[in-house]
């Protein structure tokens, strides 16, 4: 039976190159973004299905499993690639309503995301949650604190989850990506990037493990980054 497979916050970037390998695996694939059209010419290339969500509203995270239960079924993972980036400010200049917005879908997306998940994969009895996670979840830059904030929230709520659901046969995992995605190198410096597709061969590597050696967390970067 093919594997069945959810990536949330879709983009052209990391969740198109971990749609492109997991169909190449022959799993199931069904891709999840505000704005669906930007999805169109991959789902022409790939067959994936495509659905319309905003991860931050319980109702339309609710709609979103249902959903996906009559086009595929339960996933046996679970992609939370969702992310809110507001502008880099003092935190004396900070607008309320971008900060709130951060928190919703950094955060509040991924706990409902997550829930949502754990509930069918707890009736099954296995699955993987995996959560995309970036250099300021673990490391606080200056004048980026709404974005640290979301991101260490998403890295204590998929710490948290491994030690509650590990034992029930999810995998729980924290992917901490220290560095610019790109096919290549970035800026007028050209300085260097991450490869989404080598990424997306680590996402599927760690959904592969097996239980006796679970990793809950891996950080990846190039061998140029600093750290």
């Amino acid at each position: 039976m093919k594997e069945k497979v959810l990536i949330i916050g879709a983009g052209p970037g990391l969740s198109s190159s971990l749609a492109r390998l997991c169909v190449s695996h022959n799993m199931q694939v069904v891709l999840v973004s505000r704005n669906i059209e930007k999805l169109k010419k991959l789902k022409k290339e790939t067959n994936v299905e495509i659905i319309s969500c905003d991860c931050s509203n319980a109702k339309s995270v609710k709609e979103l499993f249902m959903k996906t239960d009559k086009l595929i079924g339960t996933p046996n993972l679970v992609v939370f690639n969702a992310a809110y980036r507001p502008k880099r400010t003092r935190i004396i200049d900070l607008d309320d309503e971008e900060v709130q917005k951060a928190l919703q879908i950094n955060c509040f997306g991924a706990y409902l995301v997550a829930r949502e998940a754990a509930k069918r994969m707890i009736l099954k009895k296995k699955g993987s949650i995996f959560f995309t996670g970036a250099t300021a979840g673990v490391k606080g830059f200056p004048n980026s604190s709404a974005f640290a904030i979301g991101k260490f929230g998403v890295r204590g709520l998929a710490q948290s989850l491994a030690r509650e659901l590990h034992p029930q046969n999810i995998h729980i995992a924290h992917f901490v990506i220290d560095g610019v995605i790109a096919k290549k190198p970035y800026g007028h410096l050209k300085f260097p990037t991450i490869d989404p597709d080598e990424i997306a061969k680590t996402y599927i590597q760690f959904h592969n493990q097996h239980k006796s050696a679970w990793a809950w967390e891996i950080e990846l970067r190039t061998s140029e980054e600093k750290f």
